[in-house]
């Protein structure tokens, strides 16, 4: 047995990952089982090098604010802003301060610029692109930005009268900022503004605003270009996202958690799906939002189930669509220490690499009938490998130790 697991381990190089799938995919998904660790950053960082040199990948997707992302993506394709702006405006989360997302993005630019400083075509240019919503776990955006960025968009190169509305229509509609914002409404529905007179309006025109860019295509194909149509298209998305996400954090039914988690990762799913129009991308989040399998967690005891944005998107694309997970071995800083021998990640850690590529379909049917224990991590950070999922990934990544940042 031990030798029948060893034969399913291989270098962590973008050229091992490749020979476990059937053809190169147009999303390869790698999952991390923990934020906030620079090792596992790093390591992401390589594999997106390698692909870029040795496969043709041109865009890597995080799991950041993808109205954020704007401005990392005009830094590296044409040197917008400064590092220093781009690490601090650019990435959500808190992540802009890691210093492996830093090199990421310098790495990027310097590629875009090449060494005789001429800058490479436009068809070779890496691109980036944040692909969560504008959300962080103790509130969601305002949709100001986002629906704004659309109307101007429109108005700018359609007839007026076919507009929904004017910008002092949806400026009054919007109102301030705070109203949207406020913390305290995800925990208490009463104190969310999602199913208000004005939201319900609101819902209405971005739907109407989302149908006459599409109505308008053949027009705008001749007037603008194809970043600005895209763009366009993720701000029609990203308000009706956030106008469904606000109107579930009012709603005070059971299921609110649930609606709100599914409707992140739908948001999630429409922004992948619209990085794979462009061409081949890695794409870096949570196994959670990556998974073909359900999701699952607690939030505030209580168990919450849901569709992945992983799940979605390969609902969608099939073999073009790929999840590589990672799973870890001791996070000591954090008190995960040695896994126990019959889990997955006990298993693999009594393998002589550091780390090493698992061919997760091989090791399953090494282990035939020889279910792993799931293991149990005591920190809440870290979410172990679900046995069960071993079918439905292509790969492990499998970090033995992972060391304090």
């Amino acid at each position: 047995m031990a030798t029948d697991i060893k034969d399913t381990a291989h270098a962590v190089e973008a050229a091992a990952v490749m020979r476990l799938l059937p053809a190169r995919p147009l999303l390869l998904a790698l999952g991390e089982p923990t934020h906030g660790e620079d090792a596992l950053l790093d390591l992401r960082n390589e594999l997106f090098r390698q692909l870029v040199e040795q496969e043709d990948y041109r865009t890597i997707a995080i799991e950041s604010d993808c109205m954020m992302g704007l401005v990392v993506d005009d830094y590296v394709t044409s040197g917008t802003g400064t590092l220093d702006e781009v690490m601090e405006w650019g990435i959500s989360h808190g992540w802009g301060i890691s210093a492996a997302n830093r090199e990421l993005v310098r790495w990027m630019r310097a590629y875009n610029v090449r060494a005789d400083n001429d800058g490479r075509p436009v068809s070779e240019r890496l691109r980036f692109a944040g692909f969560d919503g504008p959300l962080e776990i103790t509130h969601a955006a305002s949709p100001r930005q986002a629906f704004t960025a659309l109307h101007d968009y429109l108005a700018a190169r359609v007839d007026a009268d076919l507009l929904p509305c004017t910008a002092g229509t949806l400026d009054r509609l919007l109102g301030t900022e705070e109203r949207w914002t406020d913390p305290a409404a995800m925990m208490d529905p009463s104190r969310s503004t999602g199913q208000s007179a004005e939201a319900g309006r609101l819902r209405l025109l971005a739907d109407d605003l989302v149908a006459l860019l599409d109505a308008q295509t053949p027009h705008l194909i001749t007037v603008t270009s194809r970043d600005d149509r895209d763009r366009a298209r993720l701000y029609g998305r990203t308000a009706l996202g956030l106008l469904r996400y606000h109107h579930w954090m009012a709603d005070t039914s059971p299921a609110r958690m649930t609606r709100l988690v599914g409707v992140r990762d739908q948001m999630m799913a429409h922004n992948l799906l619209a990085v794979a129009a462009r061409g081949p991308a890695l794409v870096h989040a949570h196994n959670s939002h990556l998974q073909r399998e359900k999701s699952t967690m607690r939030m505030g005891g209580m168990p919450l189930e849901w569709w992945s944005a992983g799940a979605l998107v390969s609902a969608q694309l099939g073999e073009e669509y790929a999840f590589v997970a990672t799973a870890l071995g001791t996070i000591r800083h954090q008190g995960v220490d040695t896994p126990p021998p019959d889990t997955v990640e006990g298993l693999l850690y009594a393998l002589p690499e550091d780390r090493c590529v698992i061919d997760a379909p091989r090791l399953a049917t090494a282990l035939g009938d020889t279910r792993p224990a799931p293991r149990v991590s005591p920190w809440f950070g870290y979410a172990p490998f679900d046995p069960a999922h071993l079918p439905d990934s292509d790969g492990i990544v499998f970090v033995k130790d992972v060391p304090q940042s």
